[in-house]
């Protein structure tokens, strides 16, 4: 017996990538696009927890650190004693944020800044346009991203590219 398909297609995802694109919250012809690769691995993960704990600690931050893998799931988490507890979530959606749209956090935090067009992010469900969310790369390939919350969001991003960096460097 054949399965029928179902005639209800999802159109949200075409719909967000219409307003994106449209609307010049995000600009589709950049040059070279990232591309995603393997997933992170435990190991790895924790080199990057451990560059963004001594970033942190270095300059006395509680903060609450997340890495995810190309599918935005959870590979690693950390909170530095201290740290508020809303910074758990934040920091885990800083991560998916910045892995789901291929970019840093940051990006889509000045789109809102600018206003008009940019404030339809605030609406859409799971993203946080907020600074802290930094891709990781591993040879030219998105490999997952990180995500930090817990001070400023201008020093979540410098611990979030000390936690970054890590791997590019070795």
């Amino acid at each position: 017996m054949k399965r029928k398909h179902s005639i209800f297609v999802n159109p949200f995802p075409k719909f967000l990538a219409f307003c994106f694109i449209f609307f010049g919250i995000i600009h589709p012809f950049q040059a070279q696009p990232l591309s995603y690769g393997p997933n992170i691995n435990l190991e790895q993960a924790k080199k990057v927890i451990a560059a963004a704990e001594a970033e942190a600690k270095k300059n006395q931050w509680n903060m609450a650190i997340a890495v995810v893998d190309t599918g935005g799931n959870l590979v690693l988490f950390q909170r530095l004693d201290n740290t508020q507890i809303g910074s758990i979530d934040i920091a885990k959606g800083k991560a998916s944020t910045a892995n789901n749209f291929k970019r840093p956090s940051r990006v889509l935090e000045e789109a809102v800044e600018k206003g008009g067009i940019g404030l339809r992010l605030l609406a859409v469900p799971g993203v946080f346009p907020l600074e802290g969310g930094e891709l990781i790369l591993l040879d030219g390939k998105i490999i997952g991203a990180i995500g930090v919350s817990g001070a400023q969001s201008t020093q979540d991003g410098q611990v979030a590219r000390a936690g970054a960096s890590a791997l590019s460097s070795k």
